[in-house]
């Protein structure tokens, strides 16, 4: 059974940091891109990271540039998402997917087909 399951969810204080994962099970992740998505209640799903599957290019929402970092390993057929400078407006569930977008639509959720159950970030003091 293929899926992807992420770890690492919390509360934590504004300031504060906190690390994502996403394995992948029943399959290998290299042969695809994959992407962070979070939602909040009442709001629309948004993309907030990418990291390809080709050369590991990185793409990051304006919200997150310079507080979140995706990376990959291969070897452990896992993704991260660092997420430093945590605000309370980061509070949301999180989701890693798997898909093959194009560089200029990473952040469409249309562009990927397989999806984690999500993992709630909650940022408050």
């Amino acid at each position: 059974q293929l899926r992807l399951v992420e770890s690492g969810g919390g509360l934590v204080q504004p300031g504060g940091s906190l690390r994502l994962s996403c394995a992948a099970f029943g399959f290998t992740l290299d042969y695809y891109a994959i992407g962070w998505f979070r939602q909040a209640p009442g709001k629309e799903r948004e993309g907030v990271s990418c990291i390809s599957s080709s050369d590991s290019s990185t793409y990051c929402a304006d919200s997150v540039k310079g507080r979140f970092l995706i990376s990959r390993d291969d070897a452990k057929n896992t993704v991260y998402l660092q997420m430093n400078s945590l605000k309370p407006e980061d509070t949301a569930v999180y989701y890693c997917a798997a898909g093959h977008p194009y560089e200029d639509s990473w952040y469409m959720s249309k562009r990927y087909h397989l999806w984690g159950q999500g993992t709630q970030v909650t940022v408050s003091s």
